[in-house]
């Protein structure tokens, strides 16, 4: 069983929608959860969120989590949504960061120039199918490099 952490800002768009097209793929062999570094808990997902994986058919329930030790210990692989992100949780969980990757930086096996999936908050419905089209294909990548591994 490998569990896998997303890990983003407010845990209302990003990390939920990466956390919900991973666990659509129906894996037994993947426990999936998401976290922010500033969460609000309980907070719903964003709206449009929501809207946009409803259009994939995929449902959502979802009250925000802050990033805690328990979810970083419980964690195999801490996917991070940005650069920053990762250098906040490998700072508040130093003992974790040989677990920490941004999301980009794991699918495609780079350390450098992998870049951030662009927050979309306050942006349209379209932004966030584009955030959304992002993390599909990424989350892609990463079951096949959680395959290889």
């Amino acid at each position: 069983m490998t569990n896998v952490l997303f890990v983003c800002t407010g845990n209302t768009c990003r990390s939920p929608m990466a956390e919900a097209l991973l666990r659509e793929k129906g894996r037994d062999d993947i426990e999936v959860q998401s976290a922010g570094i500033s969460a609000s808990p309980g907070m719903s997902a964003s709206k449009e969120t929501v809207e946009v994986l409803k259009e994939r058919d995929i449902p959502l329930r979802h009250a925000a989590k802050p990033l805690t030790k328990e979810r970083v210990d419980w964690a195999d692989l801490i996917l991070t949504m940005t650069k920053n992100h990762h250098g906040m949780t490998v700072q508040q969980f130093p003992e974790a960061a040989d677990k920490v990757f941004t999301v980009k930086e794991f699918a495609w096996n780079t350390e450098s120039g992998a870049g951030d999936i662009t927050d979309p908050i306050g942006g349209s419905r379209d932004t966030y199918r584009n955030t959304a089209d992002e993390l599909e294909t990424l989350v892609e990548k990463i079951l096949e490099r959680i395959n290889k591994d």
